[in-house]
Protein backbone atom coordinates (compact mmCIF):
# COMPACT_ATOMS: atom_id res chain seq x y z
CA UNK A 1 0.00 0.00 0.00
CA UNK A 2 1.57 3.39 -0.55
CA UNK A 3 1.56 6.55 1.61
CA UNK A 4 0.31 9.43 0.09
CA UNK A 5 2.66 12.28 0.24
CA UNK A 6 1.30 15.07 3.12
CA UNK A 7 3.99 17.58 3.09
CA UNK A 8 6.71 18.90 0.74
CA UNK A 9 9.29 21.74 1.57
CA UNK A 10 10.93 23.07 -1.09
CA UNK A 11 9.92 20.18 -3.31
CA UNK A 12 11.68 17.78 -0.34
CA UNK A 13 9.21 15.09 0.27
CA UNK A 14 9.08 14.98 3.98
CA UNK A 15 8.52 11.64 5.75
CA UNK A 16 5.19 10.19 7.41
CA UNK A 17 3.67 12.51 9.83
CA UNK A 18 2.26 11.15 13.25
CA UNK A 19 -0.54 13.25 12.95
CA UNK A 20 -1.73 15.85 10.50
CA UNK A 21 -4.50 18.37 11.14
CA UNK A 22 -5.85 21.26 8.71
CA UNK A 23 -7.75 24.23 9.57
CA UNK A 24 -9.48 26.74 7.52
CA UNK A 25 -10.02 30.40 9.23
CA UNK A 26 -11.24 33.82 7.64
CA UNK A 27 -9.93 36.96 7.96
CA UNK A 28 -12.64 39.48 8.49
CA UNK A 29 -12.87 43.05 8.29
CA UNK A 30 -12.80 45.48 11.05
CA UNK A 31 -16.46 46.34 10.07
CA UNK A 32 -17.25 42.84 10.96
CA UNK A 33 -19.57 42.37 14.22
CA UNK A 34 -22.82 43.30 15.61
CA UNK A 35 -25.24 45.80 14.57
CA UNK A 36 -27.19 48.06 16.03
CA UNK A 37 -29.95 45.69 15.39
CA UNK A 38 -28.23 43.26 17.12
CA UNK A 39 -27.56 40.99 13.99
CA UNK A 40 -24.39 39.76 12.83
CA UNK A 41 -22.70 41.56 10.25
CA UNK A 42 -19.34 39.39 8.74
CA UNK A 43 -16.91 41.56 6.15
CA UNK A 44 -15.14 38.49 4.69
CA UNK A 45 -11.82 39.94 3.27
CA UNK A 46 -10.15 36.27 2.56
CA UNK A 47 -11.26 33.06 3.09
CA UNK A 48 -9.76 29.60 3.28
CA UNK A 49 -6.77 30.22 5.03
CA UNK A 50 -4.83 27.80 5.63
CA UNK A 51 -3.06 26.39 9.21
CA UNK A 52 -1.91 22.69 9.30
CA UNK A 53 -0.96 21.37 12.90
CA UNK A 54 1.28 18.41 12.33
CA UNK A 55 4.07 16.20 14.21
CA UNK A 56 6.55 13.68 12.99
CA UNK A 57 8.96 11.08 14.99
CA UNK A 58 12.17 11.27 13.38
CA UNK A 59 16.20 10.60 13.48
CA UNK A 60 18.64 13.01 14.42
CA UNK A 61 18.95 13.97 10.51
CA UNK A 62 15.58 14.79 9.80
CA UNK A 63 15.46 16.67 13.55
CA UNK A 64 18.63 18.80 11.73
CA UNK A 65 16.36 19.63 8.80
CA UNK A 66 13.32 20.53 9.76
CA UNK A 67 14.95 22.72 12.57
CA UNK A 68 16.70 24.81 9.77
CA UNK A 69 12.93 25.03 7.94
CA UNK A 70 11.48 26.40 11.07
CA UNK A 71 14.33 29.08 11.00
CA UNK A 72 13.17 30.46 7.24
CA UNK A 73 10.80 33.38 7.51
CA UNK A 74 8.64 31.31 4.69
CA UNK A 75 8.49 27.71 2.42
CA UNK A 76 7.35 26.41 -0.02
CA UNK A 77 4.85 24.23 0.73
CA UNK A 78 3.49 21.15 -1.00
CA UNK A 79 0.78 19.63 1.06
CA UNK A 80 -2.20 17.26 0.83
CA UNK A 81 -5.77 19.45 0.76
CA UNK A 82 -8.08 17.61 2.62
CA UNK A 83 -11.09 19.51 0.66
CA UNK A 84 -10.17 18.80 -2.56
CA UNK A 85 -7.79 15.36 -1.42
CA UNK A 86 -5.86 16.05 -3.52
CA UNK A 87 -2.07 18.53 -3.58
CA UNK A 88 -2.00 22.05 -3.48
CA UNK A 89 0.62 24.20 -3.40
CA UNK A 90 1.00 27.66 -1.24
CA UNK A 91 3.68 30.13 0.70
CA UNK A 92 3.92 28.94 4.33
CA UNK A 93 5.68 29.80 7.36
CA UNK A 94 6.59 27.55 10.63
CA UNK A 95 5.47 28.99 14.01
CA UNK A 96 5.48 26.53 17.73
CA UNK A 97 8.09 24.28 17.21
CA UNK A 98 8.77 21.77 19.29
CA UNK A 99 11.04 19.11 19.40
CA UNK A 100 11.16 16.52 21.96
CA UNK A 101 13.43 13.81 22.99
CA UNK A 102 11.39 10.19 22.86
CA UNK A 103 14.33 7.96 23.27
CA UNK A 104 17.97 8.12 23.96
CA UNK A 105 19.90 5.91 21.56
CA UNK A 106 23.16 5.37 19.88
CA UNK A 107 22.19 7.36 16.78
CA UNK A 108 21.55 10.49 18.95
CA UNK A 109 18.10 9.45 20.31
CA UNK A 110 14.38 9.21 17.94
CA UNK A 111 12.73 12.64 18.02
CA UNK A 112 9.01 13.75 18.03
CA UNK A 113 8.69 17.17 16.44
CA UNK A 114 6.04 19.42 16.20
CA UNK A 115 4.54 22.62 14.69
CA UNK A 116 2.06 24.65 12.65
CA UNK A 117 2.26 25.68 9.07
CA UNK A 118 0.46 29.33 8.56
CA UNK A 119 -0.68 30.48 5.11
CA UNK A 120 0.54 33.26 3.89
Amino acid sequence: MAFIQYLKFDALNLPLPDSYDVSLSDVEADSSGETEAGTTQRDVVRSGIVTISVAFSVSPKWLKVLSNYAKKSKIQVEYFDTEELKQKQTEMYISGYKAKLEKDTSYKGLWTVSFTLNEF
